[in-house]
């Protein structure tokens, strides 16, 4: 049962860094990334890859955060003059050219048989039977530090143009903003948080296929971002952790259900998490915790303030 709850908080864990990113480009800047899995399993691929050749894991996962954000800087300077309805298109067929070369690029991906025997981080410094807690400390210590790092540009004024943008573009842009420069540098750095989780899937798995990046990851990612409330890294941790319970404890429904086969309770996940979602947006649309913004009266010193006997009414 241990090593059961200690994989699905590393699987949550992961889930957490996709949800991370995605807020930053989709719940911050409105950037919609429907092409998520792509670039998540561009960055498995690269630092898998990487740690084959013999780079090590540390470099590998670096390797993979350079790859995704050249990946998502491009797609975001392709996307300049076209407007979020053509960027999900764009974001989408990036994803999908992705799985396809990881599907039929034989020489270099693996092919349909993928990778396997990828070296982990730590592999040979810490006994084999604690080696998964450490794992965990290991990606936990990263979540906490890319955390730290997005709650500090929410709370700059780089975050809170992003807010601007994402509101209203013109009215940025009027105000001065450069606003294909804020959106290629959200789009970016989403991307390098992307290329992370998919170093630690490859890690942790020590094997990977084409067909552990399908689009539902996506889907589960918007989800997690909507139910935790768009712009909220707080909301996104608790968002993902949600989506992760119902889809993992609805596995055990196979035992209450036995009449179901696993393509059916498959799907049963699906309507679960799809009602949650539905009542989500009916009684709480703005998610579990609202975004940060800054209170006008905080930006006051208390000897300003005009003094409640002398206001003009």
């Amino acid at each position: 049962m241990t090593a059961y709850l200690i994989t699905l908080a590393i699987l949550v864990l992961i889930a957490v860094l996709l949800g991370f990113a995605l807020n930053l480009q989709w719940g911050t800047a409105g950037l919609v990334n429907f092409g998520l899995a792509g670039f998540f399993a561009l960055g498995a691929y690269t630092a898998a890859l990487m740690a084959l050749a013999g780079a090590g894991s540390f470099l590998a996962i670096a390797a993979a955060a350079l790859v995704c954000t050249l990946a998502c800087t491009a797609t975001a300077l392709l996307s300049a003059r076209l407007s979020d309805e053509y960027l999900a298109i764009l974001t989408l067929g990036f994803g999908e050219v992705v799985g396809l070369v990881a599907l039929s690029e034989d020489r270099l991906t693996g092919g349909s048989l993928g990778l396997s025997g990828i070296p982990r981080p730590l592999s040979g410094l810490v006994p084999d039977d604690r080696y998964e807690i450490i794992f965990l400390g290991l990606l936990f210590i990263t979540v906490v530090i890319v955390y730290a790092a997005l709650q500090l540009i929410l709370r700059s004024p780089f975050g809170r143009a992003l807010r601007a943008i994402r509101e209203d573009e013109v009215v940025a842009e009027t105000l001065g903003k450069d606003v294909l420069a804020l959106r290629v540098k959200a789009f970016a750095i989403g991307g390098a948080v992307t290329g992370i989780a998919g170093a630690f899937h490859a890690f942790y798995l020590t094997y990977i296929d084409p067909s552990q990046f399908a689009a539902t990851i996506t889907g589960y990612t918007f989800m997690a971002v909507i139910f935790g409330g768009r712009g909220s890294n707080a909301g996104v941790i608790i968002g993902t952790v949600l989506i992760m319970t119902v889809i993992e404890s609805s596995r055990f429904l196979k035992d209450a259900v036995s009449f179901l086969d696993a393509t059916q309770l498959a799907s049963l996940r699906l309507i679960f998490v799809g009602l949650g979602l539905i009542l989500l947006l009916i009684y709480r649309p703005q998610g579990y915790f609202r975004e940060y913004h800054i209170k006008m009266s905080s930006l006051i010193r208390p000897d300003k303030r005009t003094p409640t006997s002398r206001r003009v009414s």
